[in-house]
């Protein structure tokens, strides 16, 4: 599977109907302004679908929406499964499309995980399996609104996780530090850790908001689903971290120094 393929898995906010901007709902907290039910558009979004404050959102308190990270899942639904039509036309049918599309994100963002273990080199020993398991997961996302929404996605996210965990272990023994096999303390909010070396440490989960971990070496580590909100990764190294989203840098604090995978970027908020 070529790097290439992964764009898909990439937000079109061009070809979306501002899905995220509508069907989810938020709550008035340091990541955003104002309270927003599921279902009722954003007050921000304009009748072109874009945001009216999306070059500020950050100075405007909507750091959660700067943060977010679809995978895709936004043109999938309004282009592919709703054949663009958009949900200003149907009623009945917005609601339908709002149910399906967190559903559709959370299948692409496996979609974005079992990529990347499909392009790491250390799990080769598993690739028939990733393959096997990309390929199901796809097709889950092809099914009619109906179909998707009877999705049992815990049951699909649990089949793909255990193939993740395998990669991850393959990748980790690679490392020179045997000490960071296991996943390290949970609970590392506000944590001094600048310098600290954590390559090949297992970070699965774990709660690093507003960590120090400038200079930190995270190459080879496994960050799946670790809170970065506003940890400072000034002039860490990432290089070769695993299962790293960009939602999850957009989170948090960088710099110039500041080293990424190569399918991800810099947020305009570094400096």
């Amino acid at each position: 599977m070529s790097n290439e393929s992964i764009n898909h898995l990439k937000p079109d906010c061009e070809n979306c109907f501002g899905l995220c901007c509508v069907a989810l709902p938020y709550a008035k907290s340091a990541d955003f302004a104002f309270d927003k039910d599921s279902g009722t558009p954003c007050r921000n979004l304009k009748p072109n679908f874009q945001c009216s404050i999306h070059k500020d959102l950050r100075n405007k308190g909507f750091r959660g929406c700067a943060a977010y990270e679809c995978f895709g899942a936004g043109q999938k639904v309004s282009q592919v499964i709703y054949e663009g039509n958009d949900w200003r036309n149907d009623a009945e049918q917005a609601m339908e499309m709002f149910n399906v599309f967190p559903i559709v994100q959370q299948l692409h963002e496996m979609l974005w995980y079992l990529h990347e273990a499909l392009n790491t080199e250390a799990s080769k020993p598993i690739h028939q399996q990733l393959h096997v398991m990309y390929e199901e997961t796809e097709l889950l996302t092809k099914q009619s609104p109906e179909n998707i929404l009877n999705i049992n996605v815990h049951e699909h996210r649990s089949k793909v996780n255990e193939l993740l965990l395998r990669t991850s272990e393959l990748v980790r023994a690679k490392t020179l530090n045997k000490k960071f096999k296991k996943k390290i303390q949970y609970d590392l909010i506000g944590a001094k850790l600048k310098g600290a070396d954590l390559k090949g440490a297992s970070l699965r989960g774990v709660l690093l908001i507003a960590a120090d971990l400038r200079d930190a070496d995270l190459r080879m580590t496994d960050l799946i689903g670790a809170d970065f909100r506003d940890a400072d990764l000034s002039g860490a190294n990432l290089t070769g971290s695993i299962f790293l989203t960009q939602a999850q840098v957009n989170a948090a604090k960088g710099d110039r120094n500041t080293k990424l995978p190569p399918s991800l970027k810099s947020p305009d908020h570094w400096k």
